[in-house]
């Protein structure tokens, strides 16, 4: 282990440590300690698409000191030390790579990701003691909505139930839009939330389809919204406006000038 990987595990300990660590740190538990995990995770990514190298190595150690911290609170818990966070990784890493650690041959990448989610489901097997678990046994529901929808309409995939190509997809959508429309005109709330739920759900099928993750879309359909936005409150302060004062007409032209000017478009 590297000294600045020891530096940073005693100094997570030291953190933690009943008499002279940090209150706060004292105070956390696996519970209270996981959204800030979900936020770092997420922060790497945002440098990621910004393309900002030294936001990604700070982002990254961010990213890291969680695992440490969820390692030491289980190691205060007599459950496992960070170490044998590594070697279990290593060793998963190795056992799902037969075709570089082992005398496999390797195929193209379809039959390695073939290969890859076999020895995944293996593996669930094992670890649930195997009793006939559904397909979609072991999809964390933590996970974000579109995440979660995605992983599980590949695993009902491998089973065969899926659409046999992409039209099928986005003919569910246009249905699945139908019936959201016709649960709007009844105005019941209950229904118009599940033929929402519904409709996300297809679209989410859609971009598996179509080899888009629908999550990063989403991500990014939101940065450029937000930017497009911030565009057209600067061009309103200019002219000493508010957005209310606008009409409809006058805003849908502010918004096409902001397309215009590629606001939120991806850097390239």
């Amino acid at each position: 282990m590297s000294a600045s990987l020891e530096r940073l595990i005693e100094i997570m300990a030291r953190l933690r440590d009943p008499e002279k660590g940090c209150p706060w740190d004292r105070e956390q538990t696996f519970e209270t300690v996981v959204p800030y995990t979900i936020e770092e995770a997420y922060e790497v990514e945002d440098v990621i698409q910004q393309g900002d190298m030294p936001g990604l190595c700070e982002e990254l150690g961010d990213l890291l000191f969680q695992v440490v911290f969820h390692a030491r609170m289980a190691e205060e818990a007599g459950e496992f030390v960070f170490d044998d966070v590594v070697c279990a990784i290593n060793d998963k890493m190795v056992r799902r790579h037969p075709h570089v650690f082992a005398e496999e041959k390797p195929g193209d990448w379809h039959q390695q990701r073939q290969a890859w989610e076999g020895h995944k489901s293996q593996e669930r097997k094992q670890k649930a003691g195997y009793s006939g678990s559904g397909a979609l046994h072991g999809v964390a529901t933590a996970l974000p909505a579109l995440m979660r929808a995605e992983k599980l309409q590949k695993r009902a995939a491998r089973t065969g139930f899926d659409w046999p190509d992409i039209a099928g997809a986005s003919q569910k959508i246009d249905e699945e839009l139908a019936e959201c429309q016709s649960a709007l005109q009844n105005g019941v709330k209950q229904e118009i939330e599940e033929e929402i739920g519904d409709l996300l759900f297809s679209c989410v099928n859609l971009a598996r389809h179509a080899d888009v993750d629908a999550e990063s879309a989403l991500r990014q359909a939101n940065r450029k919204f937000s930017s497009r936005f911030s565009y057209m409150e600067g061009r309103l302060r200019e002219q000493a406006k508010t957005i209310r004062q606008l009409s409809m007409e006058e805003l849908d032209q502010l918004w096409e000038e902001a397309k215009l000017t590629g606001a939120g478009q991806r850097a390239t």
